[in-house]
């Protein structure tokens, strides 16, 4: 069953290769070495021999949805901690425990073949040199930022194999695919989960977007570095992101407030929660999201809509405004935008020209969250020349 806690259990000979109880992603320093401390015969797997060794976890600095745990002879235990779904990773010569836990999935490397629906793993995977691994796309090839990802698609080494709730299984199974890796949005079709598990694709579900820190979701480069054996590259890209975070974040606080917003197409206005990783991430900038305490933070909503008149109250004295162009494209101007609200014109933010809009591509760009609290961190300090994220509406 998907939603309760897995148990890594494998028994031989009476054995439990777990001591104690849980999966050893909760409760690691439990482990221990059954049997002889020997070397094993490298031609058997520590877990054809109920001796399975735990060696280490990784350390993680802020996500909180997902642990690594590795085992002695290259097996590594992906734990999604939201769900409580297991993945074991099973090196290219190594042997499938046959007794595993049938709520477990074995993925022997080299890990290919994967549909990839989470379109904020893209980035992920093509930073750490992974596309190799992607055969197919839950985008066309012209719903894509990512410009690697459009190549590999006009090569015809990714094809689309349908969005979602909507996937073209014929073509996923004929073609073997081995991993799909979905969004949150799968939850909207269960019956797709179903569906794929039962043509024998696991499905692994990206929580990247529910991590309270911003840099948690940019840490989940080290979950897929781990699936892909490239760990190292991982640490390197993250330790990029925490060095940019730290030298903003070095600032003071400006108390300079900022209003980031959308306009829906039946005239409603779209904020973010207060808890949310936006308001987060103007809060490391220097600045403080206008909507202090908007909404429940236990519901894990990102977005909340409000009518004209409430975000008029709220956010008319903003010191900037931030349109988000990730539905829409975006506007070119700041007659464009007062054309969606005209009550927009009477904003403090507006009068005095600190209103911005954010590039098409930021959402996709996973990778780009420590560049945007940067934009946003000159933004507030008036440092507009080099963007990276954020333009500036005239």
């Amino acid at each position: 069953m998907r939603g309760r806690k897995k148990a890594f259990v494998l028994l031989l000979m009476g054995l439990l290769w777990l001591y104690g109880c849980g999966s050893p992603s909760l409760d690691s320093e439990k482990m221990t070495n059954i049997g002889n401390e020997s070397e094993p015969d490298p031609t058997i797997s520590d877990f054809d021999m109920g001796e399975p060794v735990y060696e280490r976890s990784m350390e993680l600095q802020y996500a909180e949805n997902f642990k690594v745990d590795y085992y002695k002879g290259g097996y590594i235990l992906l734990t999604i901690t939201m769900d409580g779904t297991q993945f074991l990773i099973v090196p290219e010569d190594g042997v499938v425990p046959q007794t595993l836990d049938k709520d477990i999935v074995a993925i022997r490397r080299p890990v290919e073949d994967i549909y990839l629906v989470a379109s904020s793993a893209m980035d992920m995977f093509s930073e750490l040199d992974g596309l190799y691994s992607i055969s197919f796309s839950g985008q066309k090839e012209e719903g894509w930022f990512i410009e690697a990802a459009r190549e590999e698609m006009q090569k015809g080494n990714i094809l689309y194999a349908g969005k979602y709730n909507e996937p073209d299984y014929e073509l996923l199974v004929s073609n073997h695919c081995a991993l799909a890796i979905e969004n949150m949005m799968i939850s909207h079709s269960p019956e797709v989960m179903e569906n794929l598990e039962n043509f024998g694709i696991p499905v692994m579900i990206d929580y990247s977007s529910y991590e309270p820190h911003p840099l948690g979701r940019v840490e989940w480069v080290k979950f897929y570095g781990a699936l892909l054996g490239k760990e190292e590259e991982a640490e390197r890209i993250f330790a990029d992101q925490e060095e940019i975070l730290e030298r903003v974040s070095a600032s003071e606080r400006t108390g300079q407030t900022v209003a980031f917003f959308f306009i829906t197409s039946n005239g409603m206005v779209q904020v973010r929660q207060s808890s949310d990783y936006v308001p987060k991430m103007i809060e490391l900038a220097g600045g403080s999201y206008i909507f202090q305490n908007l909404g429940d933070p236990g519901t894990r909503r990102s977005t909340i809509n409000m009518q004209v008149e409430e975000f008029y109250a709220g956010a008319k004295d903003a010191d900037f405004l931030i349109y988000n162009s990730s539905i829409d494209g975006g506007v070119s101007g700041i007659e464009e935008l007062l054309d969606k609200c005209e009550l927009l014109a009477d904003f403090k933010a507006v009068e005095s020209g600190n209103v911005w809009c954010t590039t098409n591509d930021m959402y996709q760009q996973s990778l780009s969250i420590g560049y945007f609290i940067e934009d946003i961190h000159a933004m507030i300090q008036g440092e507009n020349d080099d963007m990276n994220y954020l333009y500036h509406l005239d």
